[in-house]
């Protein structure tokens, strides 16, 4: 259905509570900063904002928790997402709207803000060199769900190159019920992760068990997907691990104009078929290393 956005964005596409908050993630404009980390678990959040000097605002709203603060001088904000791509749908649309969305004409800017969305997760790693506790900065995504399929995505030649690749090593041209897409992170953002990162592309799966490869008692229709991964080169590119929301990031990132880049601690090696010891000990590491790094080079 088409809007008339002259009249402004209608009550039932833009959802704003009675107190000026958007509906799912419940924050207004004035409550988030230009640089947002995000976590999959709300439990997570505390775990970052710990490190913060002091925080300002909170919020919480189903599985979205936010809170925002001051850590060294510079303002952030970490906000829980949930769990896959269905849920970054909702975070980045709801984000860009806080930002770029006059809530009360309720039409969109003339003059648009970028803002640094940078996301600390965990992953599953693919190579055998790709440390357990380690952490993987992810320099393309390739989704293996449909959500960007609902938006109009164009990749550049170097993505679409990438992506013929991967179709084609893997078998997906003959697949037709899965269509894989491709965006790039961050290359602003991802050059200040330099020694002790491990850059290369994530594949993000639309779940855990079966997208995954992993067999409890349903067999899977790829048995040898995960191989596929692992095995998988083009010039410089290999893919280091996988996970449930980089893609849908990098590709809403990149349709609506910010700048976004996902870290993420190797708690598995799919490889190595290990999974690490002490998850929360790699998750705490991945969390400082990484705010030194934003701190010092990116918050705004």
């Amino acid at each position: 259905m088409k809007q008339d956005f002259r009249q402004g964005i209608s009550p039932a596409e833009l959802i704003i509570t009675p107190k000026g908050t958007i509906y799912h993630i419940d924050l207004a404009p004035e409550d988030i900063a230009g640089t947002i980390i995000t976590v999959g678990d709300p439990g997570r959040v505390p775990e970052v904002s710990k490190f913060f000097d002091r925080v300002t605002h909170t919020a919480a709203h189903r599985e979205f928790v936010s809170h925002t603060g001051i850590v060294g001088g510079k303002r952030l904000t970490v906000l829980s997402t949930g769990i896959g791509p269905d849920n970054i749908d909702i975070v980045f649309n709801e984000l860009d709207a806080l930002v770029n969305i006059d809530f009360k004409t309720r039409r969109v800017k003339d003059i648009k803000t970028s803002l640094n969305i940078i996301r600390l997760g965990t992953c599953g790693g693919l190579q055998h060199d790709v440390p357990l506790d380690g952490i993987v900065v992810s320099s393309y995504g390739i989704g293996m769900d449909n959500l960007l399929h609902y938006y109009r995505l164009d990749h550049n030649p170097e993505e679409a190159g990438i992506l013929d690749a991967f179709n084609r090593h893997t078998g997906l041209t003959t697949q037709t019920r899965i269509c894989p897409y491709i965006a790039e992170g961050s290359i602003s953002l991802r050059k200040h992760f330099g020694k002790g990162f491990v850059h290369g592309i994530t594949v993000t799966c639309p779940g855990f068990y079966g997208p995954q490869g992993r067999v409890l008692r349903l067999p899977v229709a790829m048995p040898n997907f995960v191989d596929s991964l692992i095995t998988f080169k083009h010039a410089d590119h290999r893919i280091a691990n996988f996970e449930m929301e980089t893609s849908a990031m990098y590709g809403l990132a990149k349709l609506m104009g910010h700048k976004t880049l996902s870290v993420s601690a190797v708690v598995a090696n799919r490889a190595a078929g290990t999974f690490s010891t002490d998850g929360g000990k790699a998750v705490d590491h991945m969390i400082q290393k990484s705010l030194e790094v934003i701190v010092n080079n990116i918050a705004v």
